[in-house]
């Protein structure tokens, strides 16, 4: 019996999902919103977990470093299957970081999120063929680690007083790296530079 959690923040979606994979007799499905995730994944300690990754909240699983955001919301690592659409080639990106080991189109058939969930519960991967080419349009990030981490500060709203606090730099180097950012990416200005970096999954 595999067992299966499915996060989803809208209470229909994740109902729909919920009753489609329960169909399958092999599954044992639970389901939970954002806020009770960490309970219902200790509790049911599941093999694979069902994302998507538009929801807002699944930053929380998909950001931080080796995936360690995922570890903390999910307490003992179950595998990780991502719902995408090959238009988010930024989110794919952050599901990647994150080692999700399956990704399923969200526009293809039931059947083929079922493989998916038995492909990965076996310690396969599963990428569904129409997100393959989603992969190859993700950009790699042109900054560096300490551009990268100032950007990720500006981009939650830090002022660059608050940023050179935070890093332990003087406020001058944290304009020079903002500078930096900006002309990596192409930007007009600080906003822009989060704009563009949020739509490419950098921050």
């Amino acid at each position: 019996m595999t067992r299966v959690l499915v996060l989803h923040s809208a209470n229909l979606v994740r109902s729909a999902l919920t009753a489609l994979l329960r169909a399958e007799a092999t599954f044992d499905v639970s389901s939970a919103g954002w806020r009770t995730a960490k309970r219902h994944a200790e509790s049911l300690r599941p093999d694979v977990c069902v994302v998507d990754v538009d929801c807002p909240e699944a930053a929380a699983v998909l950001a931080g470093e080796e995936g360690r955001r995922h570890r903390d919301l999910l307490g003992r690592s179950p595998a990780l299957l991502v719902l995408a659409h090959a238009g988010s080639p930024g989110a794919l990106r952050k599901a990647f970081a994150a080692k999700a080991r399956g990704y399923v189109d969200k526009d293809g058939s039931p059947g083929r999120l079922v493989r998916a969930i038995q492909r990965v519960a076996e310690g396969e991967r599963f990428v569904d063929a129409s997100l393959a080419s989603a992969f190859l349009e993700v950009d790699q990030m042109p900054l560096s680690p300490r551009e990268h981490s100032v950007l990720a500060r500006a981009a939650e709203g830090d002022s660059i007083a608050e940023i050179a606090r935070a890093l332990h730099l003087a406020s001058g180097t944290v304009r020079n790296y903002m500078a930096a950012v900006t002309r990596k990416t192409g930007a007009r200005n600080r906003v822009d530079a989060i704009r563009i970096s949020r739509r490419s999954g950098w921050v």
